[in-house]
């Protein structure tokens, strides 16, 4: 037996375990995993910090990088976001009534855990504890598959989330880590469908790409992030620009960042000077259509082949447009379903923007930063889904299971 397919057979009779495990039981494993990663966090950076510099050496970008880093503060992130995970309620052998047919059968949909999911991503090491803690509450076990540039943190993160399961008399396969980064094996991961319920993809677009196109198992998207502001006529100019500011230069290489601004042309000639020079003082690269290109110093002026970049970095693409269906038909064109933001005062504008965009977080006067799950009050995420099944948009507990039927008779037969 394969090391591919040996490791999805243990992780898969591994889940079973779960399923007599009560949600206090789970909670304690999760305080002690937290308090785990918590108490190792200089054993943890010691790793990080070789793999970082690693990455540097190989010259990957600033985005890769700025994922791989843990410091104090995300490796204590990661676990309060545990924490928070306790805090929730389990969603699994939840019931909701669906009815009673007219013979008398009652009819009721029960949460329960997807089985086994497996994740891949790039240089996200904090995926590690993310994933693991939200597929053990939800009952699932999960197989991460992370890159080779965060290989070796992502091992010693689930060293501790495993020690911690063995301690608890529980089998480490529950959190499994792919411990060789050699494609072929991914791709044999990605053929496991006896075992594997989801994979979940985290990363650039042509890893996506690449699981998507070659997986017999089925796959829940996290595609890139196209994110923009739109600044109605009826905005209030200085909520947009805080708003620009905190989407694009806060932290530039994930996905919620703002990649597209777009401007009503009402406002253009009062705001966009003022975008002109914030946006200098941040040494933020600007492409911009015809329309708006004399509110700024050397633009890269660009036409429709220029839209729809996922910048990751101090770049932005500002497009001037007519009026508020011009600006629809643009995120239509160019967005990626991820996070689109409307900055207005007009309560019907905003009300119609949220429900015509198509886009798993549509947002009314806030930064697309709070496109996260931690900060929609899901607990850490396992990712943001922008496709549509079964799951669209930051993916918490709930999202990691699914409904069965319940079906209640007293001995009734169909005519």
């Amino acid at each position: 037996m394969s090391l591919i397919t040996s490791l999805a057979k243990n992780a898969k009779q591994a889940a079973r375990t779960l399923a007599v495990l009560d949600e206090s039981a789970k909670d304690a494993v999760l305080k002690d995993m937290a308090a785990a990663i918590r108490n190792s966090k200089d054993a943890i950076k010691q790793v990080n910090e070789k793999e970082v510099a690693r990455a540097k050496e190989a010259q990957l970008d600033a985005a890769m990088i700025d994922r791989l880093i843990l410091d104090d503060a995300r490796i204590e992130a990661m676990a309060e976001g545990i924490e928070v995970i306790i805090d929730l309620d389990d969603p699994v052998g939840k019931e909701r009534v669906i009815g009673t047919r007219p013979n008398g059968i009652e009819i009721k949909k029960m949460r329960i855990p997807l089985g086994l999911v497996c994740m891949i991503y790039e240089a996200r090491p904090n995926v590690t504890a993310d994933a693991g803690a939200l597929c053990f509450k939800s009952g699932n076990a999960v197989i991460l598959r992370g890159g080779k540039e965060a290989l070796d943190t992502s091992l010693a993160i689930a060293g501790l989330m495993q020690d911690v399961l063995e301690q608890h008399d529980l089998p480490k396969a529950l959190i499994s880590v792919v411990p060789d980064p050699d494609r072929a094996l991914m791709q044999e991961l990605m053929e496991q469908r006896d075992s594997i319920d989801v994979i979940i993809p985290r990363g650039g677009e042509g890893l996506i790409n690449y699981v998507t196109d070659n997986s017999k198992v089925p796959v829940i998207q996290h595609f890139k992030g196209v994110c923009h502001l739109y600044v109605d006529k009826d905005a209030d100019l200085d909520k947009a620009l805080a708003l620009l500011l905190n989407g694009k230069t806060q932290r530039t290489g994930v996905c919620n960042a703002l990649e597209g601004l777009l401007v009503h042309q009402a406002v253009a000639g009062d705001f966009l000077p003022q975008v002109a020079k914030a946006l200098a003082e941040h040494d933020v690269r600007i492409h911009v259509n015809e329309a708006g290109a004399s509110y700024f110093t050397n633009p890269d002026v660009i036409g429709e082949e220029g839209y729809g970049e996922e910048y990751l970095g101090l770049e932005i693409a500002i497009r001037v447009v007519d009026d508020f269906d011009a600006a629809l038909s643009h995120i239509a064109d160019f967005g990626s379903n991820h996070t689109e933001v409307i900055c207005t005062e007009n309560a019907q504008s905003a009300q119609m923007f949220q429900r015509a965009v198509d886009a798993s977080v549509v947002m009314v006067n806030a930064s697309s930063r709070f496109s996260d799950g931690s900060q929609l009050g899901l607990g850490a995420e396992i990712g943001i889904a922008t496709t549509k099944l079964h799951a669209y948009g930051p993916m918490g507990l709930e999202s990691l299971t699914a409904e069965k039927y319940l079906v209640n008779g007293t001995g009734q037969v169909r005519d």
